[in-house]
């Protein structure tokens, strides 16, 4: 485990505290590829020589994949609405985090991404403001944008560009959420098409979990927000939660979460709230318990491990802990590689898979999996990005 100390609590700068040292004048910066020596240097770089590359792309716009940063640079945009636990604190304040973003993208993934944090939660001015940026840009991150707004932004994104839009909230924590539950399977001896899952939250990670465990073969799911288990009947849904109510049908039965979680064999926890310790306890002998609300799960790992075989958390001070920063980098790797138009489905169940297989014989109860620090995540994500991307025909890079 990793001790800390940090108050994630503190909000007042502090010159002694080392959180808003590190912070100050930002955690990035931009840095030419290029050298500037002399007039030789920048009659290269800049006028009169760029002409020649600006000409070039003019006559054949695909260029900008390698006469630009464009095939190797990310937006990461929000609208500051959803900001970790903290909810809607705008767009100024979201900014140490999708900085923080970016810098991962940096590190684990080597691309380049910038932080757009947009003044407007209105759904059509944010999809036209980053419809006009594209162009600067290979792919695009959405980062912290409240639900149901972000099903829609999101949405439409994919429908009117021809790079990658992915919503992390969602997909990144599908996918790595997914991982852990193929290799906590495996050690309970379980098949995923016999699980009985539970989830709690109905924002856009629950959704997004749904749909990836129903894609990799998990049939009976119950999604539970604050009233309880969504199910077919139940009044006052919303199109996403009637959504959830069709697609969880088979399974899903009125109740509250205690009754969903009576017998069933996995718990998914993105909503933040608290589990009652003898819902816990009612769960199927070997449970799986996936507590992933930060920085309060939504079952304290002491609690969990009274009842169930395999606990995982979000955070970085248990075992298992299930980190969106597995899978992003190297999605947007791969898809970058291959300039993909778009993420698919089959991509992103490739890179559960990808994470999941980097366990190996490694695998066990305190260990799911690998380590958001294991250096072959990225580039094994990558590999099975870029090889689905080519299979599907969404790959405009085919070498």
């Amino acid at each position: 485990m990793v001790a800390t100390d940090i108050d994630v609590h503190a909000d007042t700068p502090d010159p002694d505290d080392p959180i808003f040292a590190l912070h100050r004048g930002g955690k990035m910066a931009i840095a030419a590829t290029v050298p500037l020596r002399n007039a030789q240097d920048l009659a290269m770089s800049y006028t009169p020589g760029v002409a020649r590359v600006c000409e070039a792309i003019a006559a054949d716009p695909a260029l900008a994949h390698d006469y630009t940063w464009v095939s190797n640079t990310v937006a990461v945009v929000t609208d500051g609405t959803a900001v970790l636990g903290l909810g809607d604190i705008g767009p100024a304040a979201s900014m140490p985090v999708m900085e923080g973003k970016a810098v991962l993208f940096k590190q684990f993934g080597g691309v380049d991404a910038i932080p757009v944090a947009l003044d407007t939660t209105d759904v059509d001015e944010i999809v036209e403001t980053i419809v006009r940026l594209a162009p600067t840009f290979g792919g695009i991150n959405l980062e912290d944008i409240s639900s149901p707004r972000c099903f829609e932004i999101e949405r439409q994104l994919i429908e009117r560009l021809e790079i990658p839009v992915f919503h992390d909230d969602q997909h990144g924590t599908a996918v790595v959420t997914l991982a852990a539950l193929i290799n906590a399977a495996r050690v309970t001896d379980r098949e995923l098409d016999d699980l009985k899952v539970v989830i709690s939250g109905a924002g856009a990670a629950g959704v997004a979990i749904m749909k990836m465990l129903q894609s990799a073969g998990v049939r009976k799911i119950a999604v539970v927000d604050r009233s309880g288990v969504i199910h077919p009947g139940r009044e006052g849904l919303d199109v996403v939660k009637a959504g959830i109510a069709e697609a969880t049908a088979p399974w899903a039965k009125p109740g509250t979460i205690a009754d969903a979680l009576d017998g069933a064999d996995v718990f998914v926890g993105v909503s933040g709230g608290t589990v009652p310790e003898a819902a816990v306890a009612s769960m199927a002998p070997d449970s799986i318990v996936f507590a992933m609300a930060n920085p309060h799960p939504e079952v304290h790992p002491d609690i969990a491990h009274k009842y169930a075989r395999i606990v995982a958390t979000g955070r970085s001070d248990f075992p298992n802990q299930i980190n969106n920063v597995l899978v992003f980098p190297g999605i947007f790797r791969g898809a970058l590689d291959v300039r993909a138009t778009r993420i698919s489905e089959g991509m992103k169940l490739a890179a559960a898979n990808a994470i999941a297989d980097l366990v190996g014989d490694d695998l066990s109860e305190t260990y799911v999996i690998p380590s958001p620090f294991d250096p072959r995540v990225a580039s094994a994500v990558a590999r099975a990005v870029t090889d689905t991307a080519r299979r599907e025909g969404l790959a405009r890079r085919p070498y």
